[in-house]
């Protein structure tokens, strides 16, 4: 009798739902379960993001600084999401990578449409201490 272990789908998945007018999007990352409609009620609210890069001053501009994409997230929760086995989205998967959350290679090498050659963790490096007496002598 050999059986066969299968990962089992979540019916929970973490992605974005639209907010905002025409042509200017604002996203919620959000936990939802996986059949309802893409801006329907959320099972909880982890961040959001804002794909329209802030304007930048004119000074700001002159010295070469680039523009960036806001993007607020809740670090906790959604470690705690990931955890759970909640499937992630592309575009979240994407956030979550250039956050520290996911490492580079998530979910297999093979599926990866865009790759970061970036580090998400840093290399530890050992500290030694010389102990300290703490204790008195009697004498």
């Amino acid at each position: 009798m050999s059986q066969v272990l299968q990962k089992v789908k979540s019916p929970i998945k973490i992605r974005l739902a639209r907010f905002g007018r025409k042509h200017s999007p604002f996203y919620n990352i959000v936990v939802a379960k996986k059949a309802s409609a893409r801006d329907s009620l959320p099972i909880e609210v982890l961040g959001t993001y804002n794909p329209n890069p802030v304007p930048l001053t004119p000074t700001e501009k002159a010295n070469g600084v680039k523009p960036f994409k806001h993007i607020e997230l809740d670090f906790v929760r959604s470690k705690y999401w990931l955890g759970v086995g909640a499937d992630v989205s592309d575009r979240v998967t994407f956030l979550f990578k250039r956050s520290g959350l996911l490492p580079e290679e998530w979910p297999a090498p093979n599926k990866l449409s865009q790759h970061i050659q970036k580090p998400t963790v840093k290399q530890s490096t050992k500290v030694h201490e010389e102990p300290r007496e703490f204790i008195r002598s009697r004498n």
